[in-house]
This record gives C-alpha cells, sequence and structure tokens, in this order.
C-alpha cells in the first residue's frame, strides 16, 4: 500500500476537501482537535518538538510556512499557521496543510506506533483511521 492510501491520510484529505473560504479555518480546527489529544500524551514540549520537525520538513515543498515556535497558550497556538495559509490560494494551502499533517502523523507514528496513533486520530477527529471502508467515509463525511 502506497503511503498516500493509508487510511489516515485519506481522512486528511477529506478533512481538507471544504470550501475555499474556509480552508485556512478547516486546518486550525483539525490542529486543535489533533492537538489537545496529543498533547495529553507526549506534553506540550514534545508536541511543539513534533510540529517544528514537520514544518521543517514540510517547508521543502512550501518554503512559505511560517517555522515560528508555537505559543504555549492554546488559544493562540496555531496563527501563525492561520496567517501562513491565508496568504496562500485555498488549493495552495491545503495541500500544504495535508501535507504538514501527514508529516506530523508519520512521525508521531513512528515514535508511538500505528496502533496508537490511529486511535488518538480517531478520539481526535470522530472517525476511525484504521480499518475504514468507502462507506464509512462516505458516511463520516455526511455528517
Amino acid at each position: 500500500m502506497a503511503t498516500s492510501d493509508l487510511p489516515r491520510h485519506q481522512i486528511i484529505k477529506i478533512l481538507m476537501a471544504q470550501p475555499p473560504e474556509k480552508a485556512a479555518d478547516a486546518a486550525i480546527h483539525v490542529w486543535e482537535q489533533m492537538a489537545s489529544h496529543i498533547i495529553t500524551i507526549v506534553g506540550e514540549d514534545g508536541f511543539n518538538s513534533l510540529y517544528a520537525r514537520s514544518l521543517f520538513l514540510s517547508q521543502a515543498k512550501f518554503p512559505w510556512l511560517s517555522t515560528s515556535s508555537l505559543t504555549p497558550n492554546a488559544v493562540h497556538r496555531f496563527d501563525e499557521l492561520k496567517t501562513s495559509l491565508e496568504a496562500q490560494a485555498p488549493a495552495q494551502a491545503s495541500e500544504a496543510n495535508s501535507l504538514l499533517l501527514i508529516t506530523f502523523i508519520e512521525i508521531l507514528a513512528s515514535l508511538i506506533g500505528a496502533q496508537l496513533t490511529s486511535h488518538i486520530l480517531q478520539l481526535a477527529w470522530g472517525v476511525n483511521t484504521g480499518n475504514s471502508t468507502d462507506k464509512e467515509f462516505r458516511e463520516w463525511t455526511k455528517n
């Protein structure tokens, strides 16, 4: 199975398929949902390190992504990411955020395992990231 065919990658693509005027807001919402769950496991510093590494790696394709550190204030944690995404065309912003999320999740999965990562994402996003079928994806996207 190709990496981009992993169910968690497919879910990210679905999550990022938003109307163009909502692309940046949708991206930040996905990050906030995920961050709250991951921080409870790896802590604020652990999350920030994973996020910084993901940004660094994603900048090879999208050099305009902001590299500054996250603020510990949960309300403003992703302000700079949102600003970076809003400055781009919606399709470009969505593609960059998808790559950033996939990179983050793959790093996390390499550290804590794919099964635990899938479980965290399921809790954060309310979807099954393990053995989802096309029918489950369609049902989920209706809600």
